[in-house]
């Protein structure tokens, strides 16, 4: 038996070939064209040396080259390694050990992390968008001069097909192995509901397609319809708005810090009208009820909140269409999948009666097949079958699920996820912090922002210039959307029998 990811584009390059798959920059990519040039990067990978089941990290920006690459990587048999964007480089070469790496397919925006990150872990560089380089290392123009692979390569459905970093807050980021099974089931189940999505739909996509929101619930489930995605390089209100009025009644898909943006620039346009959706997704953090409702009311749209993990392919649960809507809920457990809330504090799962607060466990088709060379680390999450997503949260009696809390100390900034034992071991590096706690304090546009809570070593006054210090310190340091934009000093931490420190008291004290 064979499956493989890459048919979700082979497909509806060989039923419609002449519809656009990507309009990007004004321009439209056909499907025909799209697997055309997947098919000439699989090929420039053969003769690379990559061979099936070996990984090829990807460090590129939203262009129709991502598609290329991502979908000739799993043509040729190899496993995609999306790296985030905002990596450096010390961040980037620790994923291309960790994953082991056979070569890395990176941006010309990104060379100057992502070469000395590939130099550091000693993997081959190839290119695309960077017109300073040798040809002989631009992918983009040896997959012009190079005959296409005539289809792509069959895989057995457990195999891997994509390992997408994630991380626990008592470690280094850890990547889990989703196969192709887990992931085209999850694009065809999620396509049907609760993405509702047709060959006629066009999707408007800001979000990043190296996060597997964009990569799956938007560039997969788009695809798998045939329809037409409407790619964003990042995301811009403004441009939103504009993209939105070229392609009436488009779908749209964002995080909570999108919708407030557009929603403050839909209220500051002069120009006549207003651009409508056909409907609304939101993933990746809660989104408040009173801005669900003036989305509705702004775009005419009814908007669909959701619940997804990297872990879980990614969705879990969604209010879906044709069902009753429950804003501040995430909805029902998609088809095939099972959720449960058990007692957080037992290692067995024993799933708890309705109205109960617990920890969010989850089964079916969409869970990993465990975290890359951390079996220790996977048999912590995979209980019973089950995948304890450290989650808290409830089931009312018609199965739909309420997000509580974090059982875990991670921040969710803007839809990214944080995690604050990453951060600390950087910052502990800085010589004036004895000690320090990341925790994450109310944002009214991000959800949550980073903060450092700092101990100062004796003779060392925590002031705002030092705070100020700090922050630029760590920004040179870590990721966009890792490093604190806040720094508060204090003389001890509020510790528990353990010694552990208490977080929460100090997230409840500099929450204002």
């Amino acid at each position: 038996m064979s499956l493989s990811l890459a048919a979700v584009l082979a497909e509806p390059a060989a039923r419609r070939p002449d519809h656009p798959a990507i309009v990007f920059d004004g321009q439209e990519v056909s499907y025909a064209r799209l697997w055309h040039r997947a098919r000439s990067y699989a090929a420039v990978l053969g003769e690379r040396g990559v061979r099936p089941g070996d990984r090829v990290a990807l460090l590129l920006s939203n262009t129709p080259h991502f598609a290329m690459a991502y979908f000739g990587a799993l043509a040729a048999g190899a496993v995609v390694v999306p790296v985030h964007a905002l990596l450096k480089a010390e961040e980037i070469a620790y994923v291309l050990r960790d994953s082991g790496a056979r070569l890395l397919v990176c941006g010309g925006a990104f060379l100057g992390e992502g070469a000395k990150a590939a130099e550091m872990a000693g993997v081959e560089v190839l290119t695309v968008l960077a017109p300073g380089e040798p040809a002989a290392r631009r992918l983009d123009l040896l997959a012009e001069r190079s005959a296409p692979v005539e289809t792509y390569l069959p895989r057995a459905p457990a195999d891997a097909a994509v390992v997408l970093y994630t991380s626990g807050t008592t470690g280094r980021p850890k990547g889990a192995v989703l196969t192709h099974l887990n992931l085209t089931m999850n694009i065809g189940v999620t396509m049907l509901s609760p993405f509702d999505f047709h060959a006629g739909d066009v999707l408007l996509c800001p979000l990043p397609l190296f996060h597997t929101f964009g990569q799956i619930c938007g560039m997969g489930v788009c695809f798998r319809a045939g329809a037409t995605m409407v790619l964003m390089p990042s995301f811009d209100a403004e441009e939103a708005l504009e993209l939105m009025c070229r392609h009436p009644r488009a779908v749209f898909m964002g995080v909570p810090t999108m919708y407030l943006a557009l929603l403050d620039a839909a209220r500051a346009r002069r120009a006549p009208g207003r651009p409508l959706l056909a409907r609304a997704y939101s993933g990746g953090s809660a989104l408040p009820v009173k801005v669900l409702e003036e989305v509705e009311e702004v775009f005419d749209c009814p908007v669909y909140e959701g619940y997804g993990l990297t872990e879980t392919s990614p969705v879990v649960a969604y209010n879906q269409p044709g069902l009753p809507r429950r804003p501040g809920t995430v909805g029902l457990p998609v088809w095939g999948v099972r959720v449960a809330v058990t007692a957080a504090d037992t290692a067995e799962v024993v799933p708890l009666p309705p109205g109960e607060v617990g920890e969010v466990v989850v089964r079916g088709h969409n869970v990993m097949a465990g975290y890359l060379g951390r079996p220790e680390a996977t048999a912590e999450v995979l209980v019973d079958g089950w995948f304890r997503t450290g989650d808290l949260g409830v089931l009312d009696e018609e199965g739909r699920l309420t997000l509580v809390d974090r059982k875990k100390d991670m921040v969710v900034r803007g839809g990214y996820n944080v995690y604050p034992r990453e951060v600390e071991e950087v910052l502990s590096r800085h010589p004036a912090i004895a000690q320090v706690a990341v925790i994450g304090v109310p944002h009214p546009r991000y959800g949550e922002e980073v903060c450092a809570v700092v101990r100062t070593p004796p003779g060392t006054d925590g002031t705002a210039r030092l705070g100020a210090e700090i922050v630029a310190w760590s920004r040179e340091r870590l990721a966009g959307h890792k490093y604190p934009r806040r720094v508060e000093f204090v003389d001890f931490f509020p510790l528990g029998p353990s010694g552990k420190v208490l977080k929460r008291e100090l997230a409840a004290r500099f929450a204002a």
